[in-house]
């Protein structure tokens, strides 16, 4: 009967304090969410656990005073109205009980990996999986979970849609994360991801190079086999395509400079014939003349950061490429943007950068002038 009436007594306290909590309680999918307060991280991640773990909850967020007067009231109640109090308890402790994340990207996998569902339910699953491989020891887990066999699969989905959604998921749970780039690297994604490449549809390509520059910054393996497979050819088709969306160019300059630092930092690697490749170099100078000035500033740093390499051939960049009529007719478009107030201390920015470019490239002309002598 005692232990009735601490059960009453709590279970008006769990009510009271989930109805005055501060800011609001959304509750969808079996899942409770409480906005505006500030939960321990044991609150959150599983819900309450067990009945006891509900009643600590309660005991711990309520106010003394709150439980002696709910005490009082429990007391006067029969044992029928406690036991009935107990069973409400019971269920609202199930409402409240939160997945875990572990849980909730498995079932999210086995909606992906079961094609006898409606492909809205594969959007869904793939969206929740996004959002979940943020997370870098659930990006992890997702392997235990066969997740990545079921994404890499995705790549050849049917649908753009889902190709697309699948390759973003892989750049996400890649970024920053040896771990996942080994893993994924040996699924064999990387030379699916470089076919998606040529897709016709934007999203996918964006989202494709995304994933490729995710897989393979700053990991060694990844770059080679990128090297292996091409990258450079893939990267200067790109470029040269001036009827493809902007961001792919951006994308791809993007990665063609940090390709470029990861060499520098391990330039006692073998070199690659990738940073000599005459199209692309000059696909890249070329890329100067636009008149978008984050462009610009990309091909500026990726051309820097080659141009810094002992290996680089700088007659290229000369004869080939004609950088220094480039970097010419660039200085005279920044001084046009310096104009405009409202672009004026960018393109400032990107006019340091080009005399950074530009004194490099002197300075290997020069060290060439001098061995040649």
């Amino acid at each position: 009967m005692g232990k009735l009436i601490l059960i009453a007594v709590l279970m008006m306290a769990v009510i009271a304090n989930f109805a005055n909590i501060e800011g609001t309680t959304e509750v969808a999918a079996g899942t409770a969410v409480l906005v505006g307060s500030n939960p321990n991280e044991e609150d959150i991640d599983g819900g309450f656990s067990s009945l006891d773990g509900m009643l600590q909850w309660a005991i711990g967020h309520s106010d003394p005073g709150v439980l002696k007067e709910r005490s009082e009231i429990a007391q006067r109640m029969s044992l029928e109205e406690l036991s009935n109090r107990q069973t409400e308890l019971k269920e609202l402790m199930e409402k409240l009980k939160m997945p875990s994340d572990a849980q909730l990207m498995l079932i999210a996998v086995n909606d992906l990996d079961n094609s006898s569902l409606p492909l809205e339910h594969h959007r869904r699953a793939l969206e929740e999986l996004l959002v979940l491989v943020e997370h870098i020891d659930n990006a992890i887990d997702l392997q235990k979970l066969g997740g990545f066999s079921v994404l890499i699969r995705k790549l050849d989905h049917s649908e753009p849609e889902i190709r697309t959604a699948a390759a973003w998921v892989l750049g996400k749970a890649s970024q920053n994360n040896p771990i996942v780039q080994k893993q994924v690297l040996e699924l064999g994604a990387l030379t699916m991801l470089m076919k998606m490449m040529k897709s016709h549809t934007t999203e996918e390509a964006v989202k494709a190079l995304f994933a490729i520059s995710a897989l393979i910054r700053n990991n060694l393996n990844g770059q080679n086999l990128f090297y292996q497979e091409a990258g450079d050819m893939m990267l200067q088709e790109v470029l040269s395509n001036s009827n493809l969306d902007i961001r792919l160019h951006k994308k791809s300059l993007f990665l063609i400079a940090d390709l470029a630092e990861s060499q520098l930092e391990n330039e006692n690697t073998v070199e690659v014939s990738f940073f000599s490749n005459q199209l692309l170099l000059k696909a890249m100078v070329d890329s100067m003349a636009s008149s978008d000035l984050d462009l610009q500033e990309k091909a500026l740093y990726a051309i820097k950061n080659i141009l810094l390499l002992r290996s680089t051939k700088v007659l290229l960049f000369k004869d080939y490429c004609k950088l220094n009529e480039a970097l010419e007719i660039t200085r005279k478009q920044l001084q046009q943007f310096m104009v405009d107030d409202d672009l004026r201390e960018y393109a400032t920015d990107v006019e340091s950068l080009r005399k950074e470019v530009e004194l490099t490239f002197l300075q290997k002309l020069d060290k060439v002038r001098k061995k040649s002598i």
